[in-house]
């Protein structure tokens, strides 16, 4: 029962206790909502003073803006206002412009007009006048064709003649004054550059001559040379193709012939035989031919030590050849390896002091005779070394140098013309070469055969062993100019025909004489 009563109670406590609750709560839930009601109306009615505060800013805003571009549009369309009449001033002003300037020209082309027939009658007058200028010149030609008696054609031909005379005759002048400037300025630098070479190459070259002397220890040599009823020394001939001079003179033979390597060959057989002592015919065959292989490989050393000596190399073997086979021949009995071994200094001292290639300069100054060696060949030796160098497969500048150094085929560069000028300086070098009486007189006759071919040419003398020609001329065929042009054609004629060492001087003179005599 109690716990019945203690259930009721907390129930009714329970209730009681909910319903205070609920009471206060429903209080305090009024309390809130009235809060929250006047809480929303004040902020309503700050929003709605707000926005009439914001209403009325932008309200000020927007007519400020207003009346801002309402002043621009205004100061912008006076603006233009302004503009447009000032262009309209300018255009009115180009109007009237305009409009004088077409009178203007209105008027010049009235005057012009006026002009223009004028003109057309002075011209018509002119005509006039021409035709009787003419009609008077005709009548003036036609007197003076029948005071000179000759015609028209004949007088202007008569002038023209005068003419071209006089034109030829200061022409011959201007040239002759142009040639004698450049050959004094290229006189004067080729002799410095020659001289130069000249005085750094100074060297002695002895003529190669056409026999060799050979010592005997005692005169019973001889007769053993000549062996019974001489086959010792027609076998020696035979096997040699050298001649065997066995004459007075004591403890010496001598051997000539014109081939400077058979000769040596004979030469080096017969001391050989000396020092051996046995001489009969088939030793002489045997030891000849030994003499003769040894010589022939002695060649290419020979080319060798010449290239060396020029500071040369990679030569073609077979070019070596060709060069040792040089010191064994002779040109108009100068030893042509010593005469290349000069032409290739002379060239190399020529082409420094002109800032030109000294190697190639010495190359072809070494070469430049190779063809000469070349036997049985039947063109000119410098052909002859052309296709020779060319085939081993030299410089181009060194072929055309070998080819053109007697003016063969035609030059092509600078070296080609020293190494002429080296040969020419080698060759007429005092005693360098000789030449037989009758090639010697031959040569001065060729020579004053060639200038009495020219007409005018009263006599001719060569002096100086051929280094000099003196032409006279006849004083009234020839004038001065002509004289001129006369020692130009001589030399080159004397250059393009005739075969000289050294150079040859052209001298034309004309003198005229005026004799009178008083009685």
């Amino acid at each position: 029962m109690s716990e019945v009563w203690i259930l009721a109670a907390t129930l009714l406590g329970l209730a009681a206790g909910f319903t205070v609750s609920y009471f206060l709560a429903s209080r305090l839930a009024a309390s809130k909502l009235a809060d929250a009601e006047r809480q929303a109306r004040r902020i309503v009615e700050e929003a709605e003073r707000e926005a009439k505060a914001l209403k009325k800013e932008k309200l000020l805003e927007i007519k400020e803006e207003w009346q801002r571009q309402r002043q621009e549009f205004e100061a912008e369309t006076a603006a233009k206002r302004n503009k447009l009449q000032t262009l309209e001033r300018q255009l009115k002003a180009r109007e009237d412009a305009l409009q004088e300037k077409l009178e203007l020209v209105q008027r010049k082309e009235r005057h012009f007009q006026a002009l223009e027939h004028e003109l057309a009658q002075r011209q018509q007058q002119l005509q006039q006048k021409l035709q009787e200028v003419e009609q008077l010149r005709q009548e003036q030609l036609a007197r003076l064709e029948q005071i000179a008696g000759i015609s028209r054609e004949q007088a202007k031909q008569l002038l023209l003649e005068n003419l071209m005379t006089e034109a030829r005759n200061e022409a011959a002048q201007y040239i002759r004054q142009i040639r004698e400037e450049a050959r004094l300025v290229a006189e004067r630098e080729a002799k410095s550059i020659v001289v130069q070479a000249i005085q750094r190459m100074a060297a002695d070259f002895s003529m190669e001559s056409t026999v060799t002397v050979v010592q005997l220890p005692n005169e019973e040599m001889k007769g053993r040379i000549i062996g019974r009823e001489g086959r010792n020394i027609r076998a020696f001939e035979a096997a040699t193709g050298v001649d065997l001079i066995i004459d007075d003179t004591p403890e010496a033979v001598v051997l000539s012939c014109f081939d400077p390597f058979r000769r040596e060959v004979a030469r080096l057989a017969l001391e050989r035989l000396i020092a051996d002592g046995r001489i009969h015919p088939a030793r002489i065959e045997e030891v000849v031919e030994k003499a003769r292989q040894e010589l022939e490989e002695s060649l290419p050393r020979i080319g060798q030590e010449a290239a060396a000596e020029l500071g040369l190399h990679n030569l073609h073997p077979k070019l070596l050849l060709y060069i040792g086979k040089m010191r064994f021949r002779s040109s108009y009995g100068q030893n042509l390896l010593a005469h290349s071994i000069e032409v290739a200094r002379l060239a190399a001292v020529m082409a420094a002091e002109l800032r030109l290639d000294v190697q190639l300069a010495k190359r072809a100054g070494l070469l430049h005779d190779i063809g000469k060696c070349v036997e049985n060949a039947d063109a000119p030796h410098a052909l002859v070394g052309y296709e020779l160098v060319k085939r081993y497969n030299e410089h181009p500048i060194v072929c055309n140098a070998v080819g053109s150094h007697h003016e063969d085929i035609p030059m092509e560069s600078p070296i080609a013309a020293l190494v002429q000028a080296a040969d020419a300086i080698s060759g007429a070098r005092p005693g360098a070469r000789r030449e037989t009486l009758e090639e010697y007189i031959r040569r001065l006759e060729q020579l004053e055969a060639l200038a009495r071919s020219f007409d005018g040419v009263a006599k001719t003398y060569a002096i100086q062993a051929g280094r000099e020609i003196r032409v006279i001329v006849e004083p009234d065929r020839v004038d001065d100019q002509s004289a001129d042009e006369l020692a130009r054609q001589l030399a080159a004629r004397i250059e393009g025909e005739l075969q000289y060492p050294g150079q040859v001087k052209v001298t034309v003179i004309r003198e005229v004489r005026k004799t009178a005599v008083a009685r």
